[in-house]
Parts: structure tokens; sequence; C-alpha cells
């Protein structure tokens, strides 16, 4: 089965030696997306906008590998501060209100930089 990978440029792809996403067969796996750009971080303080990036870096990603976000078939949301979900899902709900994937959302302790206030991954399958 073939292997098509997608890369995004983050430090931490070489380092820890993953990629983006990648696309097996009619799968699509997209790794935790942070809001991450040239090393820095955006939205500093704002899990929305945190969020809205790391979905647009997605479906950045998915488009790579000849699909879209109406092929997600479940998302992760990684969070540092629970009692901001709401912000959360609604830049989630932006990009997903027609599709409706399976999603989780939970509270961790920190993310890689601790600047970053939401982490997501996402599989999608292709018909």
């Amino acid at each position: 089965m073939s292997r098509k990978q997608v890369f995004t440029g983050s430090p931490w792809e070489p380092l820890v030696g993953y990629c983006r996403a990648i696309r097996v067969g009619n799968r699509i796996e997209v790794a935790g997306t942070t809001a991450m750009k040239d090393g820095e971080v955006v939205g500093v303080g704002d899990p929305y906008e945190q969020a809205k990036f790391a979905l647009q870096t997605i479906e950045k990603a998915l488009r790579e590998l000849g699909a879209d976000m109406s092929h997600v078939v479940r998302t992760r949301m990684f969070v540092t501060d629970i009692s901001k979900w709401e912000e959360i899902g609604r830049a989630h709900g932006e990009f997903f209100k027609d599709i409706q994937p399976v999603a989780t959302m939970v509270e961790v302790k920190a993310l890689i930089d601790p600047l970053l206030l939401v982490e997501i991954e996402a599989e999608a399958v292709l018909e």
C-alpha cells in the first residue's frame, strides 16, 4: 500500500521523526497540530485563534493528500484549560458544523510550548 506524507516545516518534525499528515490507502491521519508558524506561536493567549489556525493547517494538509474537511471522521482536541472549551468548540464548529465528525476534547497539563493552548488531531477516510 502506498504512503504519501505531508510536512509543514515544524522544527519538531525532523527532531522527533514524524510528519504532519500521512495517507495510506484511503485513510489519512493528521498529527497533533498547534498554532505554530515559523517557530512562533500564533494567537498567543487566544484559544479560539489558536484552534482556528490549527484547523486551517489541518485543512491544508488534507488538501495536499487529496481530501478535504468533509472526509474527516474524528477529531481530538487537547486543551490546557477546559474552561475555554466554548472558544475552541466555536472554531471547531466553524469548520465542521455540517460535517459533524466524532470529536473528543480533553484537558492536558501542558503542550510542547507553554504559550500553546490547544492541539488538534484529525482522521479522515476517502471513499
